[in-house]
């Protein structure tokens, strides 16, 4: 009744939690041995409390494991002579039989106390270390459970924990003995011992789960069942083998056995290639489609594992490779799709791997293969399976079709299928580079012309292939005067509208910056031709109104095209920059604008310390009425200093010095010279050494500024001079944290968040003594240092998890409260309401979301969700979103915590749904609406994904309500379709 009523009502069961919890476990410890129904309700009923009060019950978890602990092995009709033996021997039907019972009703009490682990696990991840100290040697243990029903949930019981572990571990580098997964690597000879003797079962269905939990063993610990191979691979040689086993049974052989050579040392796998081999290919041969299309996935891995190094051969793989190819080439023909695919992509690995054996085999395989390129349902497979026999270092003779291969590729990139369109491309690039020479110089004209096309910002991946293939083409095919010309003519002017688009940026960028230096040392196309298009098209920015980053992007291109022109036309390219700042009676903003950045993206390549006076030429510049030139000007003076900085550093310096009052562009500068020591190890001793000093000087000097902007590049500097020489500012940085001045504590606090990198560094040990002081910055007395102090919270969540572990559930609460909207931080000023602290709950919430990626295991949900995500999702718009997300991820991580206060969570959603703009807005408050909206829907189709939500009428109402609204259904789509075709 307790169990049903939990059920029925969810959360609102908590506050009854004090008189029904310790009920039901007295219950369980007094019934007598006929009360098995009792026990095993109680525990029925405890598991479903914890599913759905697991913020009410966490005082009682501890009680609740050691009752769960005690009765999973709870069997009063079989005495210790009667269990079975430690080595887990298979004991036979008349034996077995000796202490079956269809009166005994204590399997339910064992079932009911493994479904309760298993709610534990999934409700309360903080836990798990302690799960794994108590409970996982115990659950191994019970894997010899005589009832099957019960072994099936002990099987399903491990896996959640081993899935929760690979939950809260995610993203975590260094496994240490406080780590959930270095306790379960000690497991790991128990866990193989006892599965083991569970796969000499005689059910299909014990042994189906035997194996499901190895293979969610493997994804989590990749490399850990090496030492094991020689008790598993003589199972699944048994199972493949002997026809009288079932198929599915088979595929779980099959996929367990690709999934465990997939991460292991190929090396390992040598002793056992011949049982290995003869099993899989018996499997390829089963009637069955799906046993076979999982041993031809199989095959792909055992391929690797036969032939890991092509320049030393530590086995004789040629005793294997006839069967294989045989088996494969019987499966060619095969007219199931996925059986078809599996066979090419197996095949190309095959011919990859083996083709200086597979000689007279190669004509009709790639005959046959070009054929599978022509139909659509196996098109995609085949053009990856020529990539990957472009890419053999065999350099598969290929002459027979290669012909046919290019003209069908080329016609394929105008296929509306953008993924045929990547493969394609990926694949012609892989041919170009192998066998360039054997490709016409019309079908190369032909490619260029079907690239040119694809090169847009609407697709930035795609450009970025294209610009790679059309790179390698002109790389590969200098000599080929009109290759050039083709890439000039139709390529180019794609290009240089692509550098406009303010998206460019990343790899799309590098791809155009490796294209415009291939095409400057083609001899088709000249420098001064390039260097002419790609100012001109910054010169634009006059009537078009170029964005930063396109300008950015242009100066890199101009960069990178000088570099590669060689020394004598950079160096005119410099003197012409020159000029067009030097040239006073020149109003162009837009042209000095440019100059500024091509200078400084030429300095941080290059010395230009022939150039005499440069660094005043910039520094005049400083001087412009547009902010624009002053901040292009910075960042020129800065990047030129990166070039040469025993030249042009102490200028910087100087200039801070002689400019107190303003220094801020001058500290810019400075910036970007430190930014890139702390990342570019040359030249790092001589910043060190000579300047070191000096420049800590003059930014604690600035420390106390007003300006936020200050503060910030200030917080910067000192954040990446911390990686430089963290022994000498850390311990500097720790003292700030108690100066009287708010704005310096800020500014020590932001410094810690520039200092915490992803890479590992020297830092790392010194600041993992130190970090607490940092953090506890949260609970200053002023808010600018508070959100300051959550910001490296937040960055350390990300970047160094581990540094702050042990601190997480002592900064928590802090944290929580930085959420809580505070009046005195809520304003009026000329009729409008202003909230100061809008920006600190924004970062606060923006810092748990991070958490719940990389320290699950130490946030409590439950006490998160009521009130603190509550008051949350009703908060600002800037806060809402951020809620959103917390709660879409929330609801996939800790779905049962969400499941327990369901409906309260509906009524904030429902409302921000419904939120209308006023009449007067204007378009950006219209759009923030409308984005509003689709993160609240997001969320709605997130918490209707919970197994159980179905149970919540509101939830249900504000369903059917979304369904019915067009408007919802035009804002959001595909996502109200997965609303209709929710789990309830």
């Amino acid at each position: 009744m307790i169990g049903a009523l939990s059920c029925s009502v969810g959360y609102r069961f908590g506050p009854h939690l004090a008189e029904a919890v310790p009920l039901l476990i007295s219950y369980c410890t007094s019934a007598s041995e006929n009360d098995e129904e009792l026990r095993a309700c109680s525990l029925q009923a405890l598991e479903s409390i914890m599913l759905r009060c697991p913020r009410d019950i966490s005082p009682y978890y501890e009680g609740i494991l050691n009752l769960a602990l005690e009765y999973v092995s709870y069997d009063p009709n079989i005495t210790d002579s009667m269990k079975e033996d430690a080595h887990g021997e298979v004991q036979d039907d008349e034996s077995a039989s000796e202490y079956k019972d269809d009166k005994n009703a204590s399997w339910k009490v064992r079932q009911a106390s493994a479904k309760c682990l298993s709610a534990i696990i999934v409700s309360c991840p903080q836990m798990l270390f302690k799960m794994y100290q108590e409970a996982c040697t115990k659950l191994i243990n019970r894997f010899r459970e005589r009832e099957e029903n019960v072994k099936m949930d002990i099987f399903n019981t491990f896996i959640e924990l081993l899935r929760q572990t690979g939950n809260v571990t995610k993203g975590q580098g260094d496994i240490d003995e406080s780590s959930p997964r270095w306790l379960l690597k000690q497991e790991v000879p128990k866990v193989v011992k006892s599965i083991d003797s569970q796969l000499y079962e005689r059910s299909i269905k014990t042994k189906v789960g035997a194996f499901s939990v190895l293979k969610e063993l493997v994804v989590l610990l990749p490399d850990c069942l090496a030492d094991h191979l020689g008790s598993l691979v003589p199972l699944i040689e048994m199972y493949l083998n002997d026809k009288s086993y079932t198929s599915s049974l088979k595929i779980e052989a099959l996929a367990f056995t690709r999934i465990l050579m997939a991460p292991h040392s190929p090396s390992v796998f040598h002793p056992y290639i011949q049982i290995l081999c003869d099993a899989i290919v018996s499997a390829i041969g089963d009637i069955y489609y799906k046993v076979t299309a999982d041993a031809l996935r199989a095959c792909g891995e055992l391929v690797r594992v036969l032939r890991p190094n092509f320049e030393a051969r530590s086995i004789n793989c040629r005793p294997y490779i006839s069967p294989i190819y045989e088996a494969i080439w019987a499966r060619l023909a095969n007219q199931d799709q996925e059986v078809n695919e599996c066979a090419i992509s197996c095949m190309s690995l095959v011919i990859a791997t083996f083709g200086d054996g597979l000689q007279r085999e190669l004509p009709s395989c790639l005959s046959l293969l070009v054929d599978r390129m022509s139909y659509e349902i196996t098109r995609l497979t085949a053009v990856k399976a020529f990539a990957v026999l472009a890419n053999s270092p065999l350099r598969i003779d290929l002459s027979c079709v290669l012909d046919r291969v290019v003209s069908d590729l080329t016609t394929f990139l105008r296929k509306a299928n953008r993924a045929l369109r990547q493969a394609t491309t990926g694949t012609l690039n892989s041919l170009v580079v192998t066998y360039g020479d054997q490709i016409g110089l019309s079908s190369y004209e032909t490619i260029i012309a079907e690239l040119s096309i694809l090169i847009s910002d609407i697709d930035l991946h795609m450009s970025v292939l294209a610009l790679e293939l059309c790179r390698t083409i002109m790389v590969d095919r200098s000599s080929f005067q009109n290759v050039g010309l083709a890439v000039r003519h139709k390529v180019l002017p794609q290009a240089l509208i692509l550098i406009r688009s303010a998206l460019l940026q990343g790899r799309a960028l590098e791809a155009l910056q490796k294209f415009f230096t291939a095409l400057v040392q083609s001899a088709n196309t000249t420098f001064e031709t390039l260097l002419g298009s790609l100012i001109s098209t910054a010169k634009q920015s006059q009537l078009g109104g170029l964005a930063k980053q396109a300008l950015s992007s242009i100066a890199q291109c101009v960069a990178v095209l000088c570099l590669a022109a060689g020394d004598q036309k950079c160096a005119l390219t410099i003197e012409m920059l020159e000029g067009i700042l030097n040239d006073v009676s020149s109003t162009d903003t837009a042209k000095q604008h440019i100059a500024l950045l091509c200078l400084g993206e030429i300095g941080r390549r290059k010395d230009l310390s022939n150039h005499v006076q440069i660094e005043n030429t910039v520094i005049e510049s400083f001087q412009s009425p547009s902010e624009e030139i002053k901040s292009a000007a910075s960042y020129a003076l800065g990047n030129i200093a990166v070039g040469n900085l025993s030249k042009y550093l102490p200028f910087i310096l100087d200039q801070i010095d002689n400019q107190q009052k303003n220094p801020y562009l001058l500290l810019h500068s400075l910036k970007e010279v430190i930014a890139w020591q702390s990342v570019d190890h040359t030249g790092q001793d001589e910043l060190q050494d000579s300047n070191i000093v000096k420049i800590l000087a003059l930014l604690f000097n600035h420390c106390k500024s007003e300006d936020e902007g200050v503060q910030d590049v200030v917080a910067e500097c000192l954040g990446k001079i911390a990686l430089i020489e963290p022994n000498k500012l850390i311990p500097v940085l720790k003292e700030c944290t108690s100066s009287p001045a708010a704005n310096t504590r800020a500014t020590v606090a932001i410094a810690i968040k520039y200092s915490i990198v992803e890479r590992p560094g020297k830092i790392d040990a010194i600041m993992y003594s130190e970090i607490s002081t940092f953090l506890m910055l949260i609970k200053d007395s002023d808010m600018h240092v508070r959100r300051a102090a959550i910001l490296a919270l937040s960055t350390a969540a990300h970047n160094k998890p581990n540094l702050i572990k042990g601190l997480v559930p002592e900064l928590l609460p802090l944290l929580y409260d930085q959420t809580v909207v505070k009046q005195e931080l809520v304003r009026t000023a000329f009729e409008h309401v202003v909230d100061d602290g809008l920006e600190l709950r924004k970062a606060a919430f923006e810092c748990v979301d991070t958490l719940l990626d990389s320290c699950l295991d130490q946030v409590n949900p439950s006490s998160f969700i009521v009130p603190f995500l509550l008051s949350g999702l009703g908060d600002h718009y800037d806060v809402k979103m951020p809620c959103h997300l917390i709660l879409s991820k929330l609801a996939d991580k800790c779905p049962y915590a969400v499941l327990a206060v369901l409906d309260s969570l509906v009524e904030p959603l429902e409302e921000t749904i419904g939120d209308k703009p006023t009449g007067d807005a204007v378009k950006q408050e219209i759009d923030r609406n409308e984005d509003m909206i689709h993160s609240a829907l997001q969320a709605i189709a997130a918490l209707s994904r919970i197994s159980g939500s179905g149970y919540s009428m509101k939830l249900k109402n504000l369903m059917s309500k979304i369904k019915a609204t067009p408007s919802f259904l035009n804002t959001l789509g595909n996502t109200c379709t997965c609303l209709g075709n929710s789990r309830r």
